[in-house]
């Protein structure tokens, strides 16, 4: 009978948290805490002051900190007036000081989730993020890791080391998943239009958590778990994954058959039912598609199962940059021309068009291809004036954009095509440069400057 009454003493108590912020959610009185101001936490942020919310923003890098104090954007497809808008209202403050995170109500971690050299998890972000708010933690917080990952992390990884605090989930504090879905340069969806899935590790917290987003995004869609919530987004990208992966294999398959596979998916684009396009390219790019399947694959390895119809998508992937240098190199060689010592121009090093975001870019490997095999390598990019270090590349050297120009272009003995930015003028590139490798099919028409790859 006493263990009765001290579970529903408890119960109460729980319950009691619970209310309080709910009520701060649902009046806009709760302060949110966003881990990693980049192209996840950035635009969170902004759609959450844009609702009358006050954020505290962390991140390790102060010169991030320091532009946002002074209402500057650092990304470039985000409306500078919208950082200068929400810096002005007071409600946005961004900090280094990782000691504040017991000031927030909730907690959002936007944080990178790369890969080891082996192709493993790399959890070090996220395990750095959730310590340092387990150091901090404070009964009735609310903690949702949004950063891409396996299913279990959020359950296993992240709930055990807020355990280590002494406070228990899902009495003193809440812990959910709700996976990020930006999509950089996308005019048509953006933070606040994209639909939100949301998985709790328990009742209370999917409660809370959807109730926190449903402040901010326009439709929220809650599944049973943080373990759904996880391996929905891992089945969104490796959808696009698999896909890529087909069409890229077809590339190199029709190449050989001397068909255009451009021509091929223009052709079947027109059907009106049963096809949906993906276009081939020099390989994987962006902060999830090459990452995703892998994270599945070894946490797979755990349960015993085979994940080969996903292993053999990533190899195809893997290995276009090899394919598009492989060409360049025949390409060269049929004009008389060693590659080595060869001066080569990469135009465009962002993972796709029109942005300015580089992350897990085939261009890099290209760059690394290119360089072994004895040629000097430059870039331009209207997006990107200056080469970032990367963190899966950290021995090439930081480079400048070139200007495009009928100079540049014919100072070069090729142009490689990697992303295909629209503000490029490719007639210029076709008169002045003397071989291109067009692994974008910008040129559908045959030339005889040009070789599609």
């Amino acid at each position: 009978m006493l263990a009765s009454f001290t579970e529903r003493i408890e119960m109460s108590e729980s319950q009691t948290v619970v209310d309080n912020l709910l009520g701060k959610i649902t009046s806009q009185g709760a302060l949110v805490g966003i881990i990693g101001l980049g192209y996840v936490g950035l635009p969170l942020a902004l759609a959450f002051i844009e609702k009358g919310f006050r954020v505290l923003g962390f991140d390790v890098d102060p010169s991030k900190v320091d532009a946002l104090a002074a209402g500057e954007s650092y990304i470039k497809h985000l409306d500078p007036a919208r950082v200068a808008a929400a810096a002005k209202t007071g409600r946005f403050i961004a900090t280094t000081d990782f000691g504040r995170l017991d000031e927030p109500d909730a907690i959002l971690i936007c944080v990178p989730t790369p890969l080891t050299p082996q192709r493993e998890p790399d959890m070090s972000y996220v395990e750095g993020s959730t310590q340092k708010i387990s150091a901090r933690l404070r009964k009735g917080q609310l903690v949702v890791l949004e950063s891409t990952t396996y299913p279990g992390t959020t359950d296993e990884l992240v709930c055990g080391i807020l355990e280590k605090s002494g406070l228990k989930s899902g009495e003193d504090f809440f812990l959910a998943f709700s996976p990020e879905r930006e999509d950089p340069g996308n005019r048509d969806f953006g933070t606040t239009t994209i639909p939100k899935v949301v998985g709790g590790v328990d009742a209370h917290s999917l409660t809370l958590a959807k109730a926190l987003y449903d402040q901010a995004i326009a439709r929220t869609i809650p599944v049973s778990s943080a373990r759904a919530a996880e391996a929905s987004k891992l089945t969104e990208n490796i959808f696009r994954a698999v896909n890529i992966a087909l069409v890229n294999e077809l590339k190199v398959v029709y190449d050989r058959m001397g068909i255009d596979v451009w021509e091929v998916l223009d052709a079947a684009s027109t059907k009106p039912f049963g096809f949906m396009r993906f276009n081939p390219g020099p390989g994987w790019g962006g902060h999830c598609i090459p990452l995703d399947p892998f994270y599945l694959s070894w946490k797979a390895r755990e349960y015993g199962a085979s994940t080969a119809f996903i292993e053999l998508a990533g190899e195809v992937n893997v290995e276009m940059p090899h394919y598009v240098v492989n060409k360049l190199q025949l390409a060269l060689n049929e004009r008389g021309k060693p590659v080595k010592g060869m001066k080569v121009l990469v135009l465009g090093i962002a993972y796709k068009k029109d942005i300015d975001d580089p992350r897990e870019s085939p261009a890099f490997e290209v760059f690394e291809l290119i360089r072994q095999l004895g040629a000097s390598i430059s870039y331009h990019d209207p997006h990107i004036p200056r080469s970032p270090p990367m963190r899966s590349w950290p021995h090439l050297k930081v480079m400048e954009s070139l200007p495009l120009t009928a100079e540049t272009l014919a100072a070069h003995d090729a142009v490689v095509i990697v992303t295909d930015h629209s503000v490029v003028d490719y007639d210029l590139v076709l008169e002045h440069a003397q071989l291109i490798v067009d692994t974008r099919g910008i040129y559908r028409k045959a030339h005889p400057k040009v070789v599609k790859a």
